[in-house]
């Protein structure tokens, strides 16, 4: 179908409307009114990518989905998205995650342990304050949406390890969804996914790898994008694999163990 559309082809926005800061004042942040997740474990498989026949690479971290591109830090995305103007708008609940990483949830969960503090409420009180004030909880993801036309925008970011940037951007919108399934149905979301990929093609150019994925080189840990009907995805792989080793080794140097002696 992707195919049949490009030969048919023949060759997003912006900000959002509000007064508040995504996370307002951190120092004064309050629990129960923020989500706080764990982390999940990170997909680092990764399918090779070949550029097309007579193709170049493109400078995929350039690209940008409703303003944000791969890198960009936390303040640089609330700035754009919160400054009172816009289309995009928080979603209604949890448009503001909070992560500790696992790793350093673990040992923050035994050091809590050793200070017998084991009432689950009072464990997990006792490892968000201590990872606020260590400064491991951090904002993973924000979500967006434009509620006239039903479009998302999910952003991902890396921790405070490799300064909280912008990894995975992953854009929604209804192109692909239609009410019924006869030839009239049919017929409108052909136009809607074709009118899609037109708009896709004017902004970023035609792919240079396969018929959907936009690369920065034949390593699938560079920047890439990649497009669905109704999604895009632009992420960048090796800032999470990097994200995710900093964690890994830092929090074993810091864990808190016993004295031991011997």
């Amino acid at each position: 179908m992707i195919k049949k559309l490009f030969l048919l082809l023949s060759l997003f926005g912006l900000v959002i409307s509000s007064n508040v800061s995504l996370a307002d004042d951190f120092d004064s942040l309050d629990f129960d009114d923020f989500a706080i997740v764990d982390d999940e474990d990170s997909d680092m498989t990764t399918e090779s990518v070949s550029l097309n026949s007579g193709a170049g690479v493109v400078n995929v971290k350039q690209f940008d989905i409703a303003g944000v591109m791969l890198g960009m830090n936390y303040d640089q995305v609330n700035d754009l998205f919160f400054n009172g103007s816009g289309l995009y708008a928080p979603r209604q609940k949890n448009s503001v995650i909070y992560t500790i990483n696992k790793e350093w949830k673990y040992n923050l969960d035994y050091e809590c342990r050793q200070n017998n503090i084991f009432v689950p409420e009072q464990l997990e009180k006792c490892i968000n304050s201590l990872a606020k004030n260590r400064g491991l909880l951090y904002v993973s993801e924000i979500h967006l949406e434009r509620a006239f036309t039903g479009e998302t925008v999910d952003i991902y970011f890396t921790s405070n390890a490799t300064d909280n940037l912008v990894w995975k951007v992953v854009y929604n919108n209804d192109v692909n969804t239609m009410e019924g399934d006869s030839e009239k149905f049919e017929n409108q979301r052909e136009k809607k996914i074709l009118a899609f990929w037109q708009g896709v093609v004017d902004k970023y150019g035609i792919p240079n790898s396969d018929e959907d994925k936009w690369i920065s080189s034949e390593n699938a840990y560079d920047p890439m994008m990649q497009a669905f009907y109704g999604q895009l995805v632009l992420q960048d792989k090796g800032l999470d694999a990097t994200d995710s080793s900093e964690n890994i080794q830092k929090a074993r140097e810091n864990f808190q163990a016993k004295p031991y002696a011997f």
